[in-house]
Protein backbone atom coordinates (compact mmCIF):
# COMPACT_ATOMS: atom_id res chain seq x y z
CA UNK A 1 0.00 0.00 0.00
CA UNK A 2 2.87 2.22 0.74
CA UNK A 3 4.43 1.52 -2.53
CA UNK A 4 1.67 1.90 -4.32
CA UNK A 5 0.84 5.48 -3.15
CA UNK A 6 4.40 6.52 -3.24
CA UNK A 7 4.60 5.98 -6.63
CA UNK A 8 1.14 7.95 -7.49
CA UNK A 9 2.80 10.90 -5.93
CA UNK A 10 6.44 10.37 -7.81
CA UNK A 11 4.04 10.78 -10.93
CA UNK A 12 1.96 13.46 -9.17
CA UNK A 13 5.20 15.26 -8.93
CA UNK A 14 6.51 14.10 -12.33
CA UNK A 15 3.20 15.30 -14.02
CA UNK A 16 3.18 18.80 -12.09
CA UNK A 17 6.79 19.56 -13.59
CA UNK A 18 6.24 19.06 -16.77
CA UNK A 19 3.19 21.21 -16.57
CA UNK A 20 4.95 24.12 -14.84
CA UNK A 21 7.94 23.65 -17.24
CA UNK A 22 5.46 23.81 -20.25
CA UNK A 23 3.56 26.76 -18.98
CA UNK A 24 6.37 28.95 -18.11
CA UNK A 25 7.81 31.76 -20.26
CA UNK A 26 11.40 30.62 -19.23
CA UNK A 27 11.25 28.27 -23.11
CA UNK A 28 13.26 28.55 -26.15
CA UNK A 29 11.32 32.18 -27.22
CA UNK A 30 10.92 33.02 -23.55
CA UNK A 31 13.04 35.74 -21.23
CA UNK A 32 16.10 34.44 -20.35
CA UNK A 33 15.31 34.97 -16.29
CA UNK A 34 17.48 32.92 -14.94
CA UNK A 35 20.80 33.70 -17.05
CA UNK A 36 19.96 37.50 -16.44
CA UNK A 37 19.46 36.95 -12.08
CA UNK A 38 22.93 35.01 -13.05
CA UNK A 39 24.62 37.71 -15.04
CA UNK A 40 23.36 41.35 -13.03
CA UNK A 41 22.47 42.14 -9.75
CA UNK A 42 19.17 41.92 -8.52
CA UNK A 43 17.89 45.25 -7.08
CA UNK A 44 13.86 44.31 -5.69
CA UNK A 45 11.92 43.45 -9.00
CA UNK A 46 14.44 44.03 -11.45
CA UNK A 47 18.56 43.94 -12.15
CA UNK A 48 21.35 46.02 -12.72
CA UNK A 49 24.30 46.27 -14.40
CA UNK A 50 26.43 49.45 -13.07
CA UNK A 51 28.75 49.92 -15.56
CA UNK A 52 27.69 49.20 -19.37
CA UNK A 53 24.92 51.49 -21.38
CA UNK A 54 21.53 50.15 -22.20
CA UNK A 55 23.01 49.15 -25.59
CA UNK A 56 25.74 46.75 -24.68
CA UNK A 57 22.78 45.49 -22.15
CA UNK A 58 20.73 44.68 -24.07
CA UNK A 59 22.97 43.05 -26.85
CA UNK A 60 24.03 40.89 -23.96
CA UNK A 61 20.25 39.63 -23.48
CA UNK A 62 19.30 39.58 -27.06
CA UNK A 63 22.57 37.42 -27.98
CA UNK A 64 22.28 34.80 -25.29
CA UNK A 65 18.49 34.60 -26.67
CA UNK A 66 16.91 36.34 -29.46
CA UNK A 67 14.08 38.17 -28.90
CA UNK A 68 11.09 38.51 -31.17
CA UNK A 69 10.98 42.40 -31.39
CA UNK A 70 13.68 44.86 -30.38
CA UNK A 71 13.00 48.58 -29.97
CA UNK A 72 15.03 52.06 -28.44
CA UNK A 73 13.48 55.31 -27.53
CA UNK A 74 14.05 57.46 -24.97
CA UNK A 75 17.60 56.22 -23.88
CA UNK A 76 15.95 53.08 -23.53
CA UNK A 77 15.81 49.46 -24.96
CA UNK A 78 13.43 47.03 -25.50
CA UNK A 79 13.37 43.26 -25.97
CA UNK A 80 9.70 41.38 -26.83
CA UNK A 81 9.61 37.82 -25.74
CA UNK A 82 6.51 36.21 -26.56
CA UNK A 83 4.14 37.39 -23.68
CA UNK A 84 6.77 39.49 -21.61
CA UNK A 85 9.20 42.66 -22.43
CA UNK A 86 12.18 43.50 -21.21
CA UNK A 87 13.29 47.51 -20.75
CA UNK A 88 16.65 48.30 -20.54
CA UNK A 89 16.68 52.04 -19.25
CA UNK A 90 19.67 54.16 -18.34
CA UNK A 91 20.15 53.96 -14.11
CA UNK A 92 23.61 56.29 -13.31
CA UNK A 93 26.57 54.91 -15.02
CA UNK A 94 24.79 51.75 -15.91
CA UNK A 95 21.14 50.16 -17.08
CA UNK A 96 18.28 48.52 -15.15
CA UNK A 97 16.53 45.70 -16.21
CA UNK A 98 13.21 45.24 -16.37
CA UNK A 99 11.05 42.37 -17.25
CA UNK A 100 7.52 42.73 -17.52
CA UNK A 101 3.48 41.40 -18.75
CA UNK A 102 3.66 42.21 -22.05
CA UNK A 103 0.36 43.92 -22.03
CA UNK A 104 1.64 46.69 -19.57
CA UNK A 105 4.81 47.57 -21.12
CA UNK A 106 3.47 47.90 -24.44
CA UNK A 107 0.87 50.30 -22.96
CA UNK A 108 3.77 52.09 -20.64
CA UNK A 109 5.96 52.38 -23.70
CA UNK A 110 3.52 52.46 -26.88
CA UNK A 111 5.45 55.25 -27.93
CA UNK A 112 8.33 53.33 -28.88
CA UNK A 113 6.45 50.19 -30.01
CA UNK A 114 4.46 51.53 -32.65
CA UNK A 115 5.22 48.61 -34.84
CA UNK A 116 4.89 45.83 -32.34
CA UNK A 117 1.18 44.28 -32.31
CA UNK A 118 -0.95 46.16 -30.67
CA UNK A 119 -2.15 43.61 -27.41
CA UNK A 120 -5.35 44.50 -27.50
CA UNK A 121 -5.91 43.82 -31.10
CA UNK A 122 -8.29 40.94 -32.05
CA UNK A 123 -5.17 39.46 -33.97
CA UNK A 124 -2.62 39.42 -30.92
CA UNK A 125 -1.12 35.88 -29.79
CA UNK A 126 1.72 36.64 -26.94
CA UNK A 127 2.69 33.24 -27.11
CA UNK A 128 1.40 32.39 -23.58
CA UNK A 129 -0.94 29.19 -23.10
CA UNK A 130 -4.80 30.29 -24.31
CA UNK A 131 -3.24 33.73 -25.50
CA UNK A 132 -5.20 35.46 -28.76
CA UNK A 133 -7.21 31.73 -29.04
Amino acid sequence: MNSSRLTRAAVAAVLAAVLLTACSSGGDDGVPRGWISDTYTADGADWLDPDSNPIVVADAIHGHRESLDRASGDSMEFLRYGDDLVTVSPAGGGSRIAIEDYRNGYHRHSQYLSSWPDPDSASFRGGGPGEGK
